[in-house]
């Protein structure tokens, strides 16, 4: 057992200031990879907190949104710069917080600073149209103006670049910010919004506060001068959050669960198939929204899909994420290590044969760890817990069918429709994929998971409340329409 040194608290960031919460509690952020060894402690805030916070957010936004898009940009510019002057930093950070490579973390770390000076740019587009108007003498025009106060509600599987492209679209188009990053990285975050403070971001314009969902997440959503909330993580959560600010009348926006499709056309090139499945499905110990969970192979390759796709599985190394040669960290937490074991117990009862690992790894350098072996199930029928709910851990099912039609279908026979893949080298596969799957991000010789930050990103069915975050899209979420009517005396 490592010896503790002293652990480092953080504060919360009200008003341009960091500050205790008035509950005088803090929380503990374990690392997954040795549970005796606490990252930091963070606040356990209150309602309190969040009036505080808001109340900020609420005075700073007369002045912030007056800001020309350009100056409001200036300041995603330096933080941006910071950040990625912090990069080294932050990566191990959220590396120890969350359990994900140092590699994996250091790219979402860069992400965000790409992501930052992207919407930066952002602040020198247009904001209207033109209208005709049926009046000769008129002049008839849109604008786009903020929100207000919005609330941010981020997961803990992507503590960097999560929180940044909820925040930076949120910024440059005139609102202020009122975050609660997921308690279990809260650590990563506070250093994230360090680099807007030290960017020079005036007094409000951003707040974070940390603690609980049903402390500090029901707040922000229960909050009438929140004008919007914009949360990624469950699917009851989600649902829950929408139905409350649909009550008061504020608008939502909700990024939820996925159940990842792969279908692997017998015609695909099978290195190139395993490779974006084992990426796809096992990277971030399965971990994200967009990881790939089904794999529907064409009957007539998948003795040889399974072979190489088992072959390369089995070379996985699973440790630290701090160490170089670890392919696949621990999963985030013990809760979420329990849930993925109890999904391939559920597998097994339910009549799937394991292929392969699933195991929780138990050896002297991981026994104090969150650590499981990838499983590979095969003989899954479509009725199954691990066909149709989200596990968020590195599962992979195996399903084999006999036609490209028969592929789609299975595909789209479940609640989710965030992504979905085809390796394929038939145009005409590759067409009917892309008409007929209900998914909001389909790719075609690619990994289910992953989409450019300047890409409209988000789901269909159950997976998101059918809005769109990222790229240009963010501005339908975070600005409302107004029209304008001249005429001359």
């Amino acid at each position: 057992m490592a010896v503790q040194t002293q652990v480092k608290t953080y504060l919360n960031y009200v008003n341009g200031e960091w500050v205790e919460a008035s509950t005088n509690e803090t929380i503990s952020c374990i690392n997954p990879a040795n549970k005796h060894d606490v990252v930091g402690n963070v606040q356990k805030s209150g309602k309190e907190d969040v009036d505080q916070a808001v109340a900020a957010a609420h005075n700073a936004l007369a002045s912030w949104k007056k800001l020309s898009g350009a100056a409001r940009g200036e300041f995603l510019y330096k933080a941006a710069n910071i950040l990625e002057s912090r990069a080294d930093e932050i990566a191990e950070t959220m590396t120890k917080e969350m359990g994900k490579t140092l590699g994996e973390a250091k790219g979402e770390t860069l992400r965000g600073v790409a992501i930052l000076r992207y919407y930066a740019g952002e602040g020198m587009r247009k904001t209207g149209d033109v209208i005709p108007s049926s009046d000769s003498e008129a002049l008839m025009f849109t604008t786009r103006v903020p929100l207000g106060v919005v609330g941010v509600i981020s997961p803990w599987n992507f503590p960097v670049a999560i929180p940044v492209w909820k925040m930076a679209p949120g910024l440059i188009y005139g609102n202020t910010i009122v975050i609660k990053p997921a308690q279990e990285a809260a650590v990563t975050a506070v250093k994230v919004i360090e680099c807007l403070d030290e960017a020079g971001i005036p007094a409000g314009v951003v707040n974070m506060v940390t603690g609980t969902g049903s402390q500090v997440g029901q707040a922000i959503v229960d909050h009438p001068q929140v004008n919007g909330i914009t949360f990624t993580g469950s699917n009851q959560t989600g649902k829950a959050i929408g139905q409350a600010a649909l009550a008061r009348g504020a608008k939502y926006q909700l990024e939820m669960g996925g159940k990842n499709p792969v279908i692997i056309a017998a015609d695909a090139d099978l290195d190139l198939a395993v490779d974006g499945t084992i990426s796809g499905g096992l990277r971030s110990t399965g971990q994200k929204c967009t990881a790939t969970s089904r794999v529907i192979v064409h009957e007539d390759v998948y003795d040889a899909f399974k072979e190489k796709l088992l072959a390369k599985v089995r070379e996985l190394k699973v440790g630290p994420g701090l160490d170089g040669e670890t392919w696949m960290g621990p999963c985030s937490s013990e809760k979420q290590l329990e849930t993925v074991l109890s999904y391939i117990e559920k597998g097994q009862e339910e009549g799937a044969t394991l292929l392969y690992g699933g195991q929780r790894l138990e050896a002297p350098e991981t026994k104090d760890g969150f650590y499981v072996e990838p499983a590979v199930f095969e003989n899954v029928e479509s009725g199954m817990a691990i066909s149709q709910e989200e596990i968020f851990g590195p599962v992979l099912a195996l399903i084999k069918v006999g036609t490209i039609e028969e592929a789609i279908e299975m595909a789209n026979d479940v609640e989710f429709g965030l992504s979905a893949s085809i390796y394929t080298t038939n145009i005409s596969h590759m067409l009917s994929f892309i008409n007929d799957m209900d998914a909001g991000l389909v790719r075609i010789n690619a990994e289910t998971a992953g989409v450019e930050l300047q890409a409209p990103f988000g789901g269909m069915k159950q997976s998101s409340s059918h809005s769109r975050e990222q790229g240009q899209a963010a501005i339908e979420f975070y600005t409302s329409i107004k029209t304008v009517f001249v005429k001359g005396n």
